[in-house]
């Protein structure tokens, strides 16, 4: 099973968060404390990612088996949040677990292959000279050095295990996966649920010409977008993404 951290009252609606590529549960800890005065927020460590299992399989329907494994363990139905990554794996859970999901919530990806990759990304971490890393500075300058930006060098580093001397990363799984990864699997079926699709206004994830594959999967979606907020959005904009995750979820 995946690690995962819990907030708030088992007794209250279950939120489970799946994270993006390169990120971590850790990454969402403010929006889940926050979102614990009124939910059960689970939120997850992908597998290859932080302290969850590692695997040579990194594929959408091994992620959402991962997923409903907790939601089942946790207590089932959960709404589901997933951005970028991580929404691709939380749409399969819908779509091949539909009674495990209450209300899903996909952050700024659709359901489609992407032609861009993320594998420049990896070969810079895989770059870093962690001998030389005393501190997660150390990796961030390194990292400078071969154009990252800075927001991503923080947001990469938070994925540095400084004293071992390693990354909390199995970057060979990612890199071996990375085409299926921008890809989406065929579905099968629809999810009948309440959706929302929440993107970032400045983002160019998801555009009107989804729109029509969207509803061809999840009849029932909604769109929505935060103003000046690009792919990012929950850390671009966190109280805008916890306000419309409150008011879909109707947590307030």
């Amino acid at each position: 099973m995946l690690r995962y951290s819990t907030y708030g009252d088992p007794g209250a609606p279950h939120v489970l968060i799946a994270h993006g590529l390169f990120g971590s549960g850790r990454n969402w800890g403010v929006i889940a404390k926050r979102l614990s005065d009124r939910a059960y927020v689970i939120a997850v460590d992908m597998r290859n990612h932080a302290d969850s299992l590692q695997s040579e399989s990194h594929s959408y329907p091994d992620m959402a088996a991962d997923l409903a494994e907790i939601i089942r363990h946790t207590g089932a139905p959960a709404h589901v949040i997933g951005h970028s990554m991580g929404g691709k794996a939380a749409m399969i859970l819908a779509l091949t677990h539909p009674d495990l999901v209450q209300k899903l919530i996909v952050a700024d990806i659709a359901p489609i292959a992407y032609s861009h990759s993320q594998m420049r990304y990896i070969t810079a971490m895989r770059l870093v000279d962690l001998s030389r890393v005393n501190r997660r500075s150390d990796a961030e300058a390194q990292l400078a050095d071969q154009g990252v930006e800075p927001a991503l060098c923080s947001f990469f580093t938070q994925s540095l295990d400084v004293p071992g001397k390693r990354w909390k990363m199995n970057l060979d799984a990612l890199a071996d996966n990375m085409t299926q990864i921008m890809g989406f699997p065929e579905p099968a079926s629809r999810f009948e649920g309440s959706t929302l699709f929440l993107s970032g206004a400045a983002s160019d994830y998801v555009t009107p010409q989804h729109r029509p594959i969207i509803k061809a999967m999840f009849p029932a979606a909604r769109f929505a977008k935060i103003p000046g907020a690009g792919h990012w959005l929950h850390a671009e904009k966190p109280r805008e993404f916890e306000a419309a995750v409150r008011a879909f979820l109707t947590l307030d």
